[in-house]
C-alpha cells in the first residue's frame, strides 16, 4: 500500500507539471504573445476551460501527500514554507486574474503573468531544495536561485508548444517563430515528458514508504484514490476533445 501511494502521488504530481504547467508557461509569454488587447484576448482563450482541470491534479496530489504522509508532509511544509508561500501567491494571483480579466482586462493581465512567474520560480526553488541533501529546507541562493530559473525556462518552452497547439493568428505565428515550425508536435511533447519527470525525480529521494500513514487508512484512502484516477483522466480527456482546439477571437465568452 505504501509504495502504491507514493505511485499515485508522483502521478498527480506529474499530471498538473504536464497540463498546468502549459497553463503557466502560456502565462508568463501573454506580454510576448499579446502586444494588444484583441491579441491577449486571444491568449486568454487559451486558458479556457482546461485550466479548472488541470489544477485538480495539483489538488489532488496535495490530498494524496496529507492524506497518506502526514508526517512528511508537515516537515516538508513548515521546512519549505519560504518556497511554498510564492507558489500559493502566485497560485491564487494568477487565478484571481484569470478569473477577473473579463472586467479590469489589464489588471487581469498583469495578475496573469506575475503570478505565473512567481508559480514557475517557487515551483523551481521547491525542485532545488527537494534535491538538495536537506530536503526539508529551502535550497541555498547559489543552488536555488539557477535552479529556479531553468525550472521558469522550462515552463516557458512548455509554453510555447502549447501556444502554438492552441492559439491562431499573430500569437500563433510568434509561438511558432520562437518554438520552431513543428512546436506543435516535437517540441510540446519534448517538453511534456520533461516536465512529467520533473517532479517525480525530484520527489523520488523522499523517504515516503517509511514516512507512510497507518496501513489502515492507506487501506481506506489509496482505493478511492485509484478509483478517482480513471474518472480525472476521462474528464480531462474529454474537456480536450470538446475545447481543446484552436483558440479563437469568438471565445471571448468564456472570459
Amino acid at each position: 500500500m505504501e509504495l502504491t501511494a507514493a505511485l499515485l502521488l508522483g502521478l498527480f504530481f506529474a499530471g498538473y507539471f504536464l497540463l498546468g504547467g502549459a497553463d503557466i508557461g502560456l502565462g508568463m509569454l501573454l506580454p510576448y504573445l499579446g502586444r494588444d488587447r484583441a491579441e491577449r484576448d486571444l491568449v486568454a482563450a487559451g486558458f479556457w476551460p482546461m485550466f479548472l482541470a488541470n489544477e485538480v491534479w495539483l489538488v489532488a496530489a496535495a490530498g494524496v501527500f496529507i492524506g497518506c504522509f502526514p508526517h512528511l508532509e508537515g516537515e516538508l511544509f513548515s521546512g519549505l514554507l519560504l518556497v511554498l508561500v510564492p507558489v500559493l501567491a502566485g497560485w491564487m494571483i494568477r487565478d484571481a486574474g484569470i478569473w477577473w480579466r473579463r472586467q479590469l482586462p489589464a489588471a487581469g493581465d498583469v495578475l496573469i503573468v506575475v503570478g505565473s512567474w512567481l508559480l514557475a520560480l517557487g515551483w523551481g526553488w521547491a525542485v532545488a531544495s527537494l534535491l538538495s541533501e536537506h530536503h526539508d529546507a529551502p535550497a541555498p541562493f547559489a543552488v536555488g536561485a539557477p535552479t529556479a530559473a531553468a525550472v521558469a525556462l522550462l515552463f516557458m518552452t512548455h509554453g510555447m508548444g502549447y501556444a502554438a497547439l492552441r492559439l491562431t493568428g499573430r500569437p500563433f505565428q510568434r509561438a511558432r517563430m520562437m518554438a520552431g515550425r513543428r512546436a506543435g508536435g516535437n517540441s510540446f511533447a519534448l517538453t511534456s515528458v520533461v516536465m512529467a519527470a520533473m517532479p517525480v525525480l525530484a520527489g523520488a529521494g523522499l523517504p515516503l514508504t517509511e514516512h507512510a500513514a497507518d496501513e489502515r487508512s492507506l487501506r481506506l484512502l489509496v482505493p478511492v484514490l485509484i478509483a478517482v484516477l480513471p474518472l480525472l483522466i476521462a474528464a480531462q480527456a474529454w474537456l480536450w476533445r470538446t475545447f481543446g482546439g484552436r483558440a479563437e477571437p469568438t471565445d471571448r465568452a468564456y472570459f
